[in-house]
């Protein structure tokens, strides 16, 4: 049994992050089980926006959620037909404040996450974690 817990990096728009939190889940990669699986209950996870909707080249650039994983289970859903993504409960803590790119920009290890961005699920460093959600706390900084 694993007893240190892990933080996790998510890469989503802003508008299926906020369904995700809205219904207490998150979904990885378009939907493929194997980052979900990585993660554990007890585990955090943030979700980074480039875009403000999937569909849109609207920018976001910033931390716009951040859980904890609460289920044990890796379970799909059906989305619409044929489309059935892997997904796991998270508990969303509301309210945050987002955490622009120009503030990640100056935090210790950021540069280091950045290039791995694309792929959707990255494993980030505590002392980063924590800079991050210190900041997202209403009167953070």
């Amino acid at each position: 049994m694993r007893i240190t817990m892990k933080y996790w990096l998510g890469v989503a728009s802003k508008d299926h992050v906020a369904r995700g939190v809205a219904e207490g889940f998150c979904q990885l990669c378009h939907g493929k089980k194997a980052p979900l699986q990585r993660m554990q209950r007890g585990d955090y996870i943030l979700y980074y926006s480039p875009k403000q909707e999937f569909a849109s080249k609207q920018p976001c650039q910033a931390i716009t959620a951040c859980g904890v994983v609460v289920g044990d289970e890796v379970y799909q859903h059906e989305m619409f037909p044929g489309f059935i993504p892997y997904r796991r409960d998270i508990e969303w803590q509301t309210p945050v404040r987002e955490v622009p790119l120009d503030v990640l920009r100056t935090l210790p290890g950021w540069h280091e996450v950045a290039p791995k961005l694309r792929f959707g699920h990255v494993e980030l460093p505590p002392e980063l974690f924590q800079a991050i959600r210190e900041y997202m706390r209403p009167g953070g900084e």
